[in-house]
């Protein structure tokens, strides 16, 4: 009897997509957007971290937060405005961002700290690593984009 029933069930549920489908219900696209259509903005999404140590992959993550700059400035950045303007007006050019060191008195003390950029900009991946001598210079050289 239950063979029955869910043979039943089975059948009539075919029935029902048969029916839909021909009454114009179901049109095979399942809602996807249509072939070629661009987004209005490009993708800017990083995950941005500070290590300690030489190397990234084999150091301690002391910090890491997420930034998003398009369409608007975003993430758990600190400062999503100001780390978005300091990469749009350089280009993401991350190399520009983390020389620009300042006039304040560093030890020389050798302590790695590493920052990492990782995920994509303006529609282009996006994989930078810069390590500094210690946290002094990290914290005076590094712009607002490394400043959390």
């Amino acid at each position: 009897m239950r063979f029955i029933a869910r043979s039943l069930g089975a059948v009539a549920a075919a029935a029902a997509l048969t029916a839909l489908a021909t009454a114009g219900g179901l049109t095979g696209t399942a809602g996807a957007a249509p072939a070629g259509t661009a987004s209005l903005y490009s993708p800017s999404a990083l995950v941005l971290s500070v290590t300690a140590g030489e190397d990234p992959a084999e150091g301690t993550v002391l910090r890491a937060v997420t930034l998003s700059c398009a369409p608007t400035p975003g993430g758990t950045h600190p400062d999503p405005q100001a780390a978005c303007a300091e990469l749009l007006a350089t280009g993401a050019g991350l190399d520009t961002i983390t020389a620009q060191g300042s006039e304040a008195p560093c030890t020389r003390e050798w302590d790695p700290v590493t920052v990492t950029a990782d995920g994509v900009w303006q529609g282009r991946r996006l994989a930078y690593s810069h390590t500094f001598g210690n946290r002094c210079t990290h914290a005076n050289g590094s712009g607002s984009v490394f400043s959390f």
